[in-house]
């Protein structure tokens, strides 16, 4: 994987062109090379760094634990009891969405129920949303 252009390391990863140029500007992807033509020219290092990214990111992982979890993974500065930590954290995130949105699915359930559909003037979802 030598020599990829910027459009080739982006398909290659699974990210948009433009997720590739904004992880540069943030710092969490390193500025690559430049052909003469001045064109970006990244190598397989870059390819495994933007599919780390990627995979954190579909976990759900923000920009700071990403970049939290790269400096781990760099030889020398891994601790599993770190990543474990920091995971861990991320996972108590994911089950209180998971909570919120069950009490969230219960109440619009509960109010689209109550809601006949038909052209009434009173409708129970907007006056839900009203009474906020």
């Amino acid at each position: 994987m030598r020599g990829l252009t910027i459009g080739k390391l982006a398909d290659a990863a699974g990210v948009h062109l433009e997720t590739v140029r904004y992880y540069e500007r943030i710092g969490l992807m390193a500025e690559p090379g430049r052909t003469a033509g001045g064109y970006r020219i990244y190598g397989a290092e870059h390819a495994r760094r933007l599919s780390f990214i990627r995979r954190g990111r579909e976990l759900g992982f923000g920009i700071e634990d990403i970049r939290a979890l790269l400096a781990l993974a760099e030889p020398g500065h891994r601790s599993c009891a770190d990543v474990k930590a920091l995971t861990m954290t991320h996972l108590d995130d994911v089950r209180t969405k998971i909570s919120d949105l069950r009490r969230l699915e219960v109440i619009l359930t509960k109010t689209v129920d109550q809601c006949s559909g038909g052209e009434t003037p009173t409708c129970p979802v907007l006056d839900m949303l009203s009474d906020g």
